[in-house]
């Protein structure tokens, strides 16, 4: 089957993301009242609205059980707001919630790992919402529907979502850090959630840092490997990109035009006189660095007494997590501290530190940031934050001084600004005064460019990029999907094997008939699959052959008594089924070559740990699967270097493989091995290759062309016809042939 792509005007895009961008509230009497979210991403995604049919599924902020009220908002916000309600236990929510997704994941991830706690109940739930997340997308999804996943509370939803929706085209977006490896790694469940994130086709984060940890952890904790950002699973090519979120730009310029901004604006002018006006903003977290800056405060008035009475901080606090001890303990702290500075540093007629604790609509928020001569932005920790790129985009004069923390993910954008490390109380002490004092100019010069950045690189921008990479990806699986061995071809596959009267099957054996093991001795062969190839090999008119890389001792011990034919080390010996004695291939192997050779792969396993050197018959080999990833990547590229210059004009051959490096003679690979089964008189009439790397394209390129050739895992720059996921598809297949069905 040719899939020519989605017919027009069938592409859909499933949003999905723990919140619906509508509050539910219920009101007297009975029935709800919704009010829709306003800024950021449900903005940035409800103008897509007008150009493509848009269902965004998450939970709707209340916890109903009554079956009929579950329906009534099923109904209305499906009619209102394109909006599909999940509804969870309470229970399960919380755990899910409260519990994982920010008492585990949120202080993780934000590198504060004694804050997480790691609770198998809480685990069990995550999981279990995810779960009921997937089935419930699984139930509206159409084809060619487009899925968007939002965050950190839904890492494993992707592949749920892949493995019922196998053809979906899935993106992943997450908005808070990806942490280094060391911190990722603390993780119980490490394993199960980058497993979870890899479902998706684009992976997006804020910053190129988070991408490379997630590709670091992917390294090291599942031995991905990446390459400018691809990453291959299966069958199947993973984008890893950067996107920094966007704010809607317009319409903070143009904030100083509204009559309500305006009017506040002046009162707020008049309430502070003429004292400077430093203003941060930030949800009440421990993420925010919010003591750490008042102390900093506390030090600058200290420090430049010139400044009291002449400078004042709003802070505003919005409230979060109130239920859970750490906040409120924190709460607390922030109390004490803006009473102690208060108390010490306060006159008649002025008070060093505003304290707001509630959120704020737009238009006062605007107004504030109006005020505002100098933003303090200094997270200890934080995704992107946004309110750094507000203050700016609200400025339209050009005017006003940003500090922000090196720490915040809005740092990679904002360079022109005032860079402090949060931590460094002296630092902020001096950039508090240097901002203070900073001519008009000066802040229009540092302002111009990042205001002319945000404008270029906005919420629409942002939301544009991602999708148009997304369908991109989307192209390139519809363009690879017809080389996938569909049911169609295996019904072609079949007719043709059983009308065969010569068939030959040529079979990799690592990586194809068996996944890869640690080391090399650790891939051994389960009892089904020397059931299935004995199936194979003693049906009449097959003949059956395993070209492998492994040593001839090796395949024996493990095949020999399956009845198929051996072909060890990629050619250099054969071993006809019944037969003892082992054949070398007909070209001389021998030589001194090993020998001198020896001592430099012996270098490299001393200075490797976890690498092992094996010597076969017609090769060595050099296996790094068990060392740190980074460097057995990085040993590995030394070595194939070292290597290449030793073996320059000699007949020998340097060969990278899956984690080994491996050197033979040149006139030595599969393709040729397989010559004598392709050379007989009669040539055989079925011919079906499988292999999984490069080795293998020798073996697809020696059989006539209507041979069928399957590469397992991604055919891209494979000259197989055909390709497969895995090797559990490629033993399904032999199992259809052993079979007859």
């Amino acid at each position: 089957m040719n899939d020519t792509g989605p017919p027009k005007g069938t592409e859909r895009l499933l949003v999905v993301s723990n919140r619906l961008p509508v509050t539910v509230s219920r009101v007297e009497g009975g029935g709800f009242e919704y009010t829709p979210s306003v800024g950021g991403l449900a903005t940035s995604l409800n103008a897509l609205r007008e150009e493509m049919d848009m269902l965004w599924l998450g939970t709707p902020g209340l916890h109903i059980e009554d079956p009929s009220e579950q329906q009534q908002l099923v109904e209305e916000l499906g009619r209102e707001f394109d909006s599909v309600p999940l509804f969870l236990e309470r229970e399960d929510f919380d755990l899910y919630y409260d519990g994982f997704s920010n008492g585990c994941l949120w202080p993780l991830f934000h590198y504060f790992p004694q804050f997480a706690h790691f609770d198998q109940r809480e685990w069990d739930a995550y999981r279990a919402v995810n779960s009921t997340f997937a089935r419930r997308i699984a139930e509206i999804a159409r084809p060619y529907d487009s899925i968007w996943v939002h965050d950190y509370h839904l890492l494993l939803l992707p592949t749920l979502l892949r493995q019922s929706l196998p053809e979906a085209s899935i993106g992943y977006f997450l908005h808070i850090p990806f942490p280094s490896f060391e911190i990722f790694r603390m993780l119980p469940w490490r394993e199960q959630i980058l497993s979870g994130m890899i479902g998706a086709d684009l992976i997006g984060f804020h910053t190129y840092g988070y991408a490379r940890h997630f590709l670091s952890s992917l390294l090291r904790i599942l031995g991905l490997e990446q390459n400018f950002g691809r990453v291959t699973v299966g069958d199947r090519v993973i984008q890893v990109e950067t996107f920094p979120l966007g704010i809607d730009t317009e319409r903070y310029a143009q904030a100083h035009e509204l009559p309500q901004v305006k009017s506040r604006l002046l009162e707020l002018k008049d309430e502070i006189g003429g004292e400077k006006v430093i203003l941060s903003v930030d949800r009440l977290d421990f993420t925010k660095g919010i003591l750490e800056r008042l102390t900093a405060y506390e030090q600058f008035l200290e420090a430049h007494p010139e400044w009291q009475e002449r400078v004042s901080l709003i802070s505003l606090l919005v409230p979060s997590r109130t239920r859970v001890p750490e906040y409120q303990n924190l709460k607390s702290q922030v109390d004490e501290q803006i009473g102690r500075i208060n108390g010490e540093f306060g006159q008649p007629g002025w008070t060093p530190v505003t304290y707001l604790y509630r959120s704020l609509p737009f238009e006062q928020l605007a107004s504030l940031y109006l005020l505002a001569d100098v933003a303090l932005v200094t997270p200890l920790r934080d995704g992107m934050n946004l309110v750094a790129k507000e203050y700016l985009a609200t400025r339209a004069d050009g005017t006003g001084v940003l500090v922000l923390s090196e720490t915040a993910g809005a740092a990679a954008e904002l360079g022109e600004a005032l860079i402090v490390n949060p931590h460094d109380k002296e630092g902020l002490v001096e950039a508090l005064h240097q901002a203070l004092s900073m001519p008009v100019e000066a802040q229009q010069a540092r302002n111009k460019p990042m205001r002319a950045r945000l404008s270029r690189y906005d919420i629409q921008r942002w939301t544009d990029e991602f999708l148009s990479q997304l369908h991109g990806l989307r192209e390139e699986r519809r363009l690879q999907l017809p080389r996938r061995l569909q049911d169609n071809h295996r019904v072609e596959l079949l007719q043709a094997y059983r009308n065969a009267e010569r068939r030959l099957l040529l079979l990799d054996y690592d990586g194809t008939l068996v996944p890869f093991a640690q080391t090399p001795e650790g891939a051994g062969p389960d009892a089904a699959l020397l059931k299935l190839l004995k199936s194979l090999a003693t049906v009449p008119h097959n003949q059956v052959v395993v070209i492998s890389g492994r040593n001839a001792g090796t395949l024996e011990a493990w095949l020999g008594t399956t009845g198929a034919d051996l072909v060890a080390e990629h050619g250099a010996r054969i071993q006809r089924a019944g037969e003892d004695a082992w054949e070398p291939f007909p070209e001389s192997i021998e030589g001194a070559w090993k020998e001198q050779l020896r001592p430099l792969f012996e270098v490299f396993v001393d200075r490797t740990p976890g690498s092992l050197l094996e010597e076969k018959g017609a090769a060595l080999v050099w296996h790094y699967r068990r060392s740190d990833p980074g460097l057995g990547s990085q040993r590995a590229a030394e070595l194939t270097e070292a290597l290449e210059g030793y073996i320059a004009n000699t007949n020998l051959h340097v060969l990278q493989g899956h984690k080994v490096v491996e050197v033979k003679p040149s006139t030595i690979s599969k393709g040729r091995a397989a010559g004598p089964w392709l050379h007989t008189n009669p040539a055989p009439d079925f011919i079906l290759v499988l292999g999984d790397d490069v080795t293998d394209e020798a073996m697809f390129d020696a059989v006539p062309e209507e041979a069928w050739t399957v590469k397992i895992g991604s055919p891209q720059g494979s000259h197989a016809r055909f390709y497969l996921s895995d090797t559990t598809d490629a033993r399904e297949l032999l199992h259809t042939l052993s079979t007859g069905s």
